[in-house]
């Protein structure tokens, strides 16, 4: 990410928290936590490294690979599983893509070579960094996640196609048996990012530049699974795909720097996790990929006590996000409204009623992600339209 853009998003990052810190440094071969000016200072510092990956869930047991206290920040490296992951070497993968020797991270080589004997029955394909337990956090509590930094570590990403792929899938809720396949292969789609103007962007083609918005399209405390509820088939094991009430992979588009997340905390610690990061996404994540890019995120959690959710939310400045999830799209609709409803009703002192009309007239509900079995539809509550008194 460029210092310019840094900086900017920085200080969108210190309106939300009030005040933030001198910048810090970090190496982007995620070997140590070196020194870049215009960073923000975090607390501590998790790299990416074996010890510290989970690949394709969420373990509520695990040995926290971080302590804080709550109101301390953390720089957390992350690697997408684009080239960590697959049977093949990753360094003959990934420069088969394109991707120079150079540009490969040590950590994403590590990790690869450390897969073996990780159990993957009922887990999914994410590389997520974690637990981060934090000091006092209990169920029935609050999780407040300040969104306050979102760096890229690489200057590609990869994004994947498929006829059968995303909503094109036969197993897509919305398919139909007499649905035509698409006439195209399987690809991967090696995608350049870089500077332009000041701006970081996507060089999606010689004439088609896509401006990167970074975010982690998962963020997460440790679930509380049951067997049989989606993505999980094995009992104690949360697989990643579907997001839930945990959070997990959301991919919500808008939580970038200078967003703050909500989640409801099921174990002692919360143990929060991060990954799949991404440079930048459309709404629904149609292909079911983004540009999945390895990122490096600073964030500050804040525990909130006794004080419950029912499910994922968010701010940013300019607007409240409500999330509903249902393997639905339909259904999601309806949850997300639901509790845009309780949330007016809660936080704004309407009556149902009211609060239902002022849904249907003020709020915007976008499709977030349709393609992780669980479906996201968020609500967008604009703030400028609550009158300062």
């Amino acid at each position: 990410m460029s210092r310019q853009m840094r900086s900017s998003l920085a200080a969108l990052g210190c309106t939300l928290v009030l005040a933030c810190a001198p910048p810090a440094n970090e190496r982007t071969d995620g070997a140590a936590d070196g020194a870049a000016a215009g960073e923000i200072e975090a607390d501590h510092f998790l790299a990416s490294r074996p010890e510290t990956l989970n690949w394709g869930w969420f373990p509520i047991d695990k040995e926290p690979v971080l302590r804080i206290a709550s109101g301390e920040t953390v720089r957390v490296q992350t690697l997408t599983h684009v080239g960590a992951t697959q049977n093949e070497d990753p360094v003959e993968f990934l420069t088969g893509l394109g991707v120079p020797r150079e540009e490969i991270l040590d950590d994403v080589t590590d990790f690869w070579a450390s897969r073996e004997g990780r159990p993957r029955e009922g887990r999914s394909g994410h590389v997520i960094t974690g637990p981060i337990h934090i000091e006092g956090a209990e169920p029935g509590d609050m999780l407040e996640i300040q969104v306050l930094d979102i760096e890229t570590r690489v200057p590609w990403g990869v994004n994947s196609t498929s006829g059968r792929g995303g909503v094109f899938s036969p197993s897509y809720p919305g398919a139909r048996d007499e649905d035509e396949a698409l006439d195209m292969p399987p690809a991967r789609h090696l995608i350049r990012t870089g500077e332009v103007d000041g701006r970081e962007v996507a060089f999606f083609s010689p004439d088609i530049q896509v401006p990167l918005a970074p975010f982690m399209g998962i963020l997460a405390v440790a679930p509380d699974p049951v067997v049989g509820e989606p993505g999980v088939t094995v009992p104690g094991v949360q697989g990643s795909r579907p997001p839930g009430a945990f959070g997990g992979n959301l991919d919500v588009k808008d939580l970038t720097a200078g967003t703050t997340v909500y989640l409801p905390v099921f174990h002692p610690g919360a143990l929060f996790y991060a990954g799949d990061g991404h440079g930048a996404q459309g709404d629904g994540e149609v292909s079911g990929t983004a540009i999945e890019q390895s990122l490096t995120g600073v964030f500050r959690f804040v525990v909130h006590k006794g004080i419950t959710i029912p499910a994922p939310r968010a701010e940013t400045p300019t607007h409240y996000l409500i999330m509903g999830i249902d393997l639905d799209l339909d259904r999601a609709a309806r949850e997300a409204t639901r509790l845009v409803v309780k949330f007016l009703v809660e936080q704004k002192g309407l009556t149902p009623d009211r609060a239902l009309s002022l849904a249907s007239i003020a709020v915007d509900f976008r499709v977030s992600e349709v393609v992780d079995l669980t479906q996201v539809v968020t609500g967008f509550i604009p703030k400028d339209i609550f009158l300062e008194r």
